[in-house]
């Protein structure tokens, strides 16, 4: 048995040349039986090889089930081509968590987790470290370390030069540790490493440690080290030919077999010999740390017990006049499925985040695999009924995976914080975290740092840059295209850099947090992952990302948040005011025609998901009745269905233009719903088990590849395997490659099932309100931006044109929100609100309102009793937001500007006898309609007074105004000139009325 326990990966950000996978994968076929990932201060890549592992694992298990059966090993050729002979790989490496600590003492050394407790030690003393610095560093001291801790081997790596202060402190740590301790031979590659070997071994006795061998590689094949010194400069900030000493002299410092270590190490090969032997006594898995949850016991109750009263209890709230039987049986065998798989925790945890959320009237959906489940909807974690029949809460996949179903919680997005507050509140810190997000090198970012690296100039990088299709990929880079923008692709360093560029795309760069996944656990967070500060005071976050996560099993809770949830509240709040009508998602009256007719028309402005221009051409073709049809029209709409051509061929057979066939029943029953066309990630899955006789973990495999934004979404590797079984089975090859690329246009972006239903029930929600309550819609939707597709100016033309009346901003009327008020006439209006002006804050608004009492009857009022100063005054003028005191908005600014005196000043206000010196009125030139609407989207980003094309529409369609008098009568080059003085605010070039003459 060989071991290598001293591996850096790039997960050492800007250090390591190659991933945590290309280890494991270079491992096997190097015959390496263990290895050590063994990061600076970190364990964030463990994972990533631990997955690797078991894929390989997964592969080597598969060749040997071929053989024994007799059949054909390796993927088939492609047509024409002979086989390439290739030797199948047998090793399956064994990882053991590491890491490596560097301390502020200047002492270096590898932990090796030998136990479940050494790994909560390691994680322990990597947090204690983290959360003493900023954000990406680490400050660990040799305190941290406990004398005698257990469950942890560690191995010295010895500075060039030893000096007293180094030996002092290893001294101390070999007597606090004792037989844990090590010393690592490890080779240089330049010319020096036998004596270098001497002396280590020499020291190593004189401290009383044995030495164990490593190569301690940075990369997993020498072709890396170009790539390792490009990284070295990005985080140096210098050049590649400017790195001197710290250019890596060859590509030695690689993972090597155990044949090259024992010629390397020569008489010293035995400590190849003990790194076995220490590797051996490291039994630790990364795996078991899966099943770590939080009981969630209260009072005594178990989870099981009190899942099953809730639910129960739920159900009877959902169904006052009682349930159904075909619900009650529903909910029944969810109750046993989780029971078996253990999941009671996991639901519990969402339903108490869920119900303070909605105690404090903060408005929330659940979406997920699980979450449109009856289970679900009687726990409150979503409004979708599961009468709607849009999904099927046991997936064939889940038993087999084992693993949390997934449920994501829509949360306010204002309001979010409270809610993720709460979490830290109940759980403690210590047991709760934010999970983190790897950002990596993509295209752009690549050829920024590289270029830079490389000693390309700026205007060179500016232009690779501005020619990328893509931001995920370098794509757009072809020869070709170099040359059209002036380039020369044979040119030796653009060639390198090119290659470069392509090498780093995917690399880890540095963690950032996630969006809102939180990992919850029974014991301490930090011993079972390492915690560190996040950029954003008060959070704290952990190193692995939501692959990792659910690559191990451990809980986590996605706490996201939705603009339109916010927007919908305060729609229901505001409907509840003006009306007395109180709604909720679940109570809304279902399948109501009139919405269904608005969304046909495509009037969709503001309404959630159907808002955009594809949508808004699809509706009418589309055509929604019902709310599976809003299902669908959420899913169809993207990337992958458009990408493999399901679009077309659903509407030709929705509107009969096309028979809908099935080739086979069993098909017909997985397809039935989207008339034969797969419209769903889940459907995916189940043509893979139905048609193509996938069993359930190879259709989990196809799910991980299918999810979305993935770093490596591919497919493609199911396709041989995928035709096979299709054959098999006796379909068309023309059907099933058709098929196959239907679902590899989900490797982009498909859209699951129950995301779809949950998403729906938003969509009919939002356009209830727009159909039956325009005004109170376009109000929730202006006080929830900035959100959607459309801007304010456009929201309020929309809400005018189905008849709302919209007035304007008043220091008098106006608040902060916008508001509805009585329009005199039996019906609302809707109040523009101070937030509509750039540059107010809502503290500004807030002083003004409150002091307004009977109202203000001139600028100066706001000034004295408001006690807001005079550069808001300004603002407010601008807006126009003084009119009803009878000033025009130059008047106002007149009047503003005059406060910047600070009142009254004595030498000038009175004359030689004491008479108070009466200013004289100044004659201000009136606005033309055209500078007031222009002004209106400088102040506010809309105006009430006409659109900026309304003004020109006689000119630029002669005859199309006949008989309409021109909203003004301005010349054509005058009028040009208002609307291009956006850029040119004529009020506040005005004079100070102190300097006139």
């Amino acid at each position: 048995m060989f071991a290598e326990l001293c591996i850096t990966s790039n997960f050492s950000f800007l250090t390591g040349a190659s991933h945590p996978e290309e280890y494991m994968e270079r491992a096997a076929l190097a015959g390496v039986s263990v290895i050590a990932l063994a990061d600076v201060n970190s364990v964030a890549g463990i994972v990533r090889a631990h997955s690797a592992g078991r894929e390989i694992a997964r592969q080597v298990a598969e060749l040997e089930r071929l053989e024994t059966e007799g059949g054909v090993i390796g993927p088939p050729a492609p047509p024409g081509l002979p086989v390439p002979p290739r030797a199948p790989v047998r090793n399956v490496p064994r990882l053991i968590p590491a890491a490596r600590l560097v301390f502020t003492e200047g002492v270096e050394m590898v932990a090796l987790a030998g136990s479940r407790v050494g790994w909560g030690h390691l994680c322990r003393m990597l947090s204690a470290g983290r959360l003493r610095a900023e954000k990406g560093a680490c400050h660990l001291h040799l305190s941290d370390l406990p004398e005698g801790v257990e469950g942890l081997e560690f191995i010295l790596l010895a500075p060039d030069r030893v000096g007293a202060g180094w030996c002092g402190h290893v001294a101390a740590l070999v007597r606090g540790q004792g037989a844990r301790m090590h010393l690592a031979l490890a080779p240089r590659y330049d010319g020096e490493d036998a004596r270098r070997f001497d002396r280590l071994a020499a020291l190593a006795a004189e401290l009383g440690l044995p030495t164990v061998a490593t190569a301690a590689p940075v990369m997993h094949h020498g072709r890396r080290r170009r790539l390792a010194d490009v990284l070295t400069a990005i985080r140096s900030g210098v050049r590649v030919d400017q790195l001197g000493r710290a250019a890596l002299a060859n590509g030695e410092q690689r993972l090597r077999s155990e044949g090259e270590m024992r010629r390397l190490l020569g008489p010293h090969a035995q400590a190849v010999d003990r790194a076995a032997a220490l590797a051996a006594r490291c039994a630790f898995d990364i795996a078991s740390l899966r099943y770590e949850y939080p009981s969630e016991i209260a009072q005594g109750e178990t989870a099981q017990a009190r899942l099953a009263r809730l639910a129960h209890e739920g159900l009877a709230w959902r169904y006052p006049q009682g349930a159904p039987e075909k619900v009650q049986k529903m909910l029944a065998h969810e109750l046993d499925l989780i029971s078996r798989l253990n999941y009671e925790p996991y639901f519990l945890t969402v339903r108490d985040i869920v119900a303070f959320a909605r105690s404090r009237g903060i408005l929330c959906q659940g979406r997920g695999s699980a979450a449109n489940s009856i289970t679900c909807y009687c726990l409150g974690v979503t409004s979708v009924s599961p009468e709607v029949g849009t999904m099927v809460f046991e997936r064939f996949v889940s038993e087999a995976r084992d693993e949390p179903p997934d449920i994501d919680v829509d949360f306010e997005h204002e309001r979010r914080e409270e809610v993720i507050q709460h979490i830290y509140e109940t759980y403690g810190r210590h047991r709760a975290g934010l999970c983190a997000t790897v950002i990596h090198y993509r295209g752009k970012r690549a050829i920024r740092e590289v270029g830079a690296a490389m000693g390309l100039s700026q205007d060179t990088i500016g232009a690779l840059s501005s020619q990328l299709w893509g931001f995920f990929s370098a794509q757009g880079l072809e020869r070709q295209r170099m040359r059209e923008i002036g380039l020369d692709p044979d040119d030796r360093r653009l060639m390198l850099t090119m290659e470069l560029i392509h090498e780093i795309i995917g690399f880890p760069r540095h963690l950032s947090q996630h969006v809102g996944g939180f990992v919850i656990t029974e014991g301490r967070l930090d011993e079972l992952v390492p915690v560190e500060n996040a950029a954003m005071e008060g959070r704290t976050v952990i190193c692995w990302d939501k692959d990792d996560i659910d690559a191990l099993g451990i809980l986590k809770v996605d706490v996201l948040s939705l603009g339109m949830l916010t927007c919908i509240r305060k729609a229901f709040d505001l409907v509840a005011r003006h009306h007395g009508t109180r709604h909720t998602l679940a109570t809304l009256p279902p399948e109501d025609g009139a919405v269904y007719d608005m969304l046909c028309r495509a009037d969709s402005v503001g309404v959630f998901q159907v808002e955009s221009r594809a949508q808004m051409n699809f509706l009418p073709r589309m055509r929604p009745r019902t709310f599976y049809d809003l299902v669908i029209e959420v899913a169809i709409i993207r990337p992958g269905p458009i990408q493999g051509d399901m679009v077309h061929p659903y509407i030709r057979r929705r509107n009969g233009e096309e028979k809908v066939q099935f080739p086979s029943d069993e098909l017909g029953e997985v397809l039935g719903k989207t008339l034969g066309v797969p419209l769903f990630q889940e459907q995916a899955m189940q043509i893979a088990i139905t048609g193509a006789g996938f069993t359930p973990e190879q259709a989990d495999r196809l799910r991980r590849s299918l999810a979305t934004f993935k770093k490596h979404g591919n497919v493609s590797e199911f396709r041989s395997l995928f035709l096979r079984g299709m054959a098999q089975k006796g379909y068309d090859r023309a059907f099933a490659e058709r098929c196959f690329s239907q679902i590899e246009g989900f490797g982009s972006y498909g859209f699951p099932e129950s995301h779809a239903a949950s998403f729906a029930l938003l969509v009919y929600a939002s356009a209830w309100l727009k159909c039956h309550h325009p005004g109170i819609f376009a109000c929730a939707l202006l006080n929830a931006q900035p959100m959607g597709f459309y801007a304010p100016a456009q929201i309020v033309r929309d809400a005018r044109e189905h008849g709302v009346m919209v007035r304007p901003v008043c220091v008098n009327a106006s608040y902060w929100d916008n508001v509805m008020e009585p329009d005199g006439k039996g019906g609302l209006a809707l109040r523009l609100g101070f937030r509509q002006i750039k540059g107010l804050a809502e503290e500004e608004a807030t002083w003004l309102t409150h002091a307004r009492g009977n109202g203000y009857m001139q600028v100066a009022d706001v000034w004295r009793r408001a006690g807001l100063a005079p550069a808001v005054l300004e603002r407010l003028a601008e807006a126009d937001a003084f009119a009803a005191l009878g000033l025009s908005r130059r008047e106002a600014l007149w009047q503003a500007k005059a406060l910047k005196t600070g009142g009254e000043l004595p030498l000038f206000s009175r004359d030689l006898d004491g008479e108070a010196i009466a200013e004289v009125a100044a004659c201000l030139p009136q606005m033309t309609e055209g500078e007031q609407v222009v002004e209106d989207y400088v102040a506010m980003r809309l105006s009430l007074r006409a659109h900026p094309v309304a003004l020109l529409r006689h000119i630029l369609t002669p005859g199309a105004g006949q008989g309409v008098a021109p909203a003004t009568d301005r010349g054509p080059a005058e009028l040009r000139a208002d609307l291009a003085r956006a850029g040119r605010r004529h009020p506040r070039d005005l004079p100070s009325p102190v300097k006139r003459e």
